[in-house]
């Protein structure tokens, strides 16, 4: 949370801004039964991790984060991959997501997953640019991607 903080902010994050940014955003409904949280491992390093919320036909992906040692190796595509994974298999028929303008980087690689901007869904205080990925089953009943 420190990085999106100074990014945001693009300064250093002051006393208390981390916590105040958990605080407007949190995370702890990324449990069963109403999400996940992913942690995804390269050897024993932690190098990352990504959260669905369920909605009643489609899950929300929250929380995309590849530490920086770990950037540019796959790390991104692998989780994406995970989630949407978990999500075709609790029955979602899409996965959305917001995220914030200065965020290029999670932008193009939603982009490059097949995730679509769509109008807004979500009113947060970061959310600027909304993204969708359509899931859809094939001739065996299973979900597939679009």
């Amino acid at each position: 949370m420190t990085e999106m903080v100074v990014r945001y902010h693009r300064r250093p994050a002051l006393p208390g801004e981390v916590d105040e940014a958990l605080a407007e955003s949190p995370s702890d409904d990324l449990t069963d039964p109403t999400g996940l949280l992913l942690l995804a491992h390269h050897g024993a390093d932690l190098a990352g991790c990504a959260g669905l919320r369920w909605w009643p036909e489609w899950a929300e992906l929250t929380r995309v984060f590849i530490r920086p040692a770990h950037r540019g190796a796959g790390g991104g595509g692998a989780l994406l991959a995970a989630v949407e994974q978990r999500a075709r298999t609790a029955g979602a028929d899409r996965i959305r997501l917001d995220t914030r303008n200065d965020l290029v980087e999670a932008r193009a690689l939603y982009a490059r997953h097949g995730y679509v901007e769509i109008p807004a869904y979500s009113q947060g205080p970061y959310a600027e640019h909304w993204f969708e990925k359509r899931l859809r089953r094939g001739v065996d009943g299973r979900l597939r991607l679009r």
